[in-house]
């Protein structure tokens, strides 16, 4: 009898931890599936103006393309090297945004959709430039980490 008092006691224990813990688990999870970008004082666009094929996109994903609108000089100042140069790709900002029309409408690109290095490329420039880096400093970055996996898609930096 005893031991059966004691098993429900523990049983309740568990019951009361896990009730307790939920709220907290619920809380954390939300705050991880935010931008962790925008979260941290990046200028970043809205979600709603990206295409669909972006909003369905993992969390980098979405937080790169959100970036590339928002912060065009930061990306068309480091270069891609996943070979899009090929495609006519000028740096890692033409892996996102193919242009940007007089009346200020944002014609995507989806290459970056499907491209691991360009956003990996992205989410560096995001961290970096939330730590404060200059431009040299992140372009330096760039091209010593990223030159290992192909050719440059821009001109080598001065």
């Amino acid at each position: 009898m005893e031991t059966t008092k004691t098993h429900l006691h523990s049983n309740r224990l568990w019951i009361v931890l896990f009730i307790v813990m939920l709220p907290l688990i619920s809380v954390l999870t939300g705050c991880s599936a935010t931008s962790a970008g925008a979260s941290q004082g990046l200028k970043m666009a809205p979600m709603s103006a990206m295409p669909a094929e972006v909003q369905q996109a993992a969390v980098s994903v979405r937080e790169a393309y959100q970036f590339a609108v928002a912060n065009p000089d930061a990306l068309k100042n480091v270069p891609c090297y996943c070979g899009c140069g090929a495609v006519g790709h000028t740096s890692n900002y033409s892996c996102y945004i193919k242009e940007v029309k007089p009346s200020g409408e944002v014609v995507f690109d989806e290459h970056a959709l499907g491209c691991t290095i360009c956003v990996d490329i992205a989410q560096d420039v995001m961290k970096m430039t939330r730590e404060g880096k200059s431009p040299a400093e992140i372009r330096a970055a760039i091209d010593a980490t990223y030159s290992q996996y192909g050719p440059s898609n821009m001109a080598p930096a001065p």
